[in-house]
């Protein structure tokens, strides 16, 4: 039997959102699973990855085996991976995903979605990333004692997205060290009155309320003095006709939103200013992602 499991790209924070909010986009993961006489990982787009036993997806797989009693078989695992690796483009939330899919598929789906989405949060720290790569859309989402608590909504389809992924990576580990231990009282407030916008601003049409819904103080301010050029790609970015921009995830990437009614105009506007921008001091190049939101979310088949 063989199983293909493809797994979208996610962009989380959604600016005023940390660690709660993300989105699904129309990048996607693949990753085949089929039994074998001994342990057998490749890469069938030339991505380097880990062949062994610590490798992402082949350890959710286990992991999931392992919850329901099960020893896991030697397996051929062929994975695809045009999601960037530490952009901030959720490439780890996609091979978790495509392990857990890949091994509950062989074990005749024993696990529901709700158990999947906590075991996977379980394994990524949080669930800003994980729940809209399986779930699709906008969620948003808590992990409390264990167990995680998503609302997914459907993305309005007249939206566009624009990620602007430069060439260098952004560990998030290091975004993370770089983010305060304390926050004032003022700057909590000033993101949770936000966030609380962004769902009417990308799901009901509030396209008015996307720029102020995406502002943020909690982590952006910090992590942006990691990544050469992201102040010049907002700036950019906004004057080619951005709704919105935002530190997609941890960062590396900038992720810009636009309308579809719009849309050539934009990415036209946007590729001519970015190639202004490319060598800037710790950035030689930028490339242009043009996105869709992906509502559906990973698919096993």
């Amino acid at each position: 039997m063989k199983i293909k499991v493809s797994v979208p790209a996610t962009s989380a924070n959604i600016g005023s959102g940390f660690d709660a909010l993300g989105l699904a986009v129309t990048l996607y993961n693949t990753v085949t699973f089929e039994e074998s006489e001994v342990l057998d990982i490749s890469s069938a787009d030339g991505t380097r990855i880990p062949r062994g036993e610590s490798n992402l997806v082949y350890r959710s797989a286990k992991g999931l085996f392992e919850k329901v009693g099960k020893q896991i078989p030697p397996l051929k695992i062929t994975q695809t991976n045009p999601i960037p690796m530490a952009r901030g483009l959720g490439s780890s939330s996609a091979c978790i995903i495509a392990g857990l899919l890949g091994a509950n598929r062989m074990l005749g789906d024993v696990l529901n979605t709700q158990e999947l989405l906590t075991l996977a949060t379980a394994i990524e720290g949080h669930p800003d990333n994980v729940a809209p790569a399986l779930l699709g859309g906008l969620t948003s989402s808590v992990f409390e004692d264990g167990k995680v608590y998503s609302v997914k909504r459907n993305v309005d389809e007249t939206l566009c997205f624009a990620a602007i992924v430069p060439d260098y990576k952004l560990l998030t580990e290091a975004a993370r060290a770089a983010l305060p231990k304390e926050v004032s009282h003022k700057d909590a407030v000033y993101n949770l009155s936000r966030a609380a916008l962004v769902p009417a601003a990308f799901c009901e049409g509030r396209h008015d309320l996307l720029a102020i819904a995406t502002e943020d103080k909690l982590h952006q301010p910090y992590r942006m003095p990691l990544m050469p050029g992201s102040k010049e790609v907002f700036d950019m970015a906004r004057l080619c006709g951005a709704k919105a921009v935002y530190v997609s995830g941890a960062g590396s990437t900038v992720m810009a939103v636009a309308e579809k009614a719009e849309a050539e105009k934009f990415y036209s506007k946007l590729e001519k200013g970015l190639e202004l921008l490319e060598g800037l001091d710790g950035c030689e190049a930028f490339t242009l992602l043009r996105l869709d939101a992906d509502n559906t979310g990973a698919t096993v088949e």
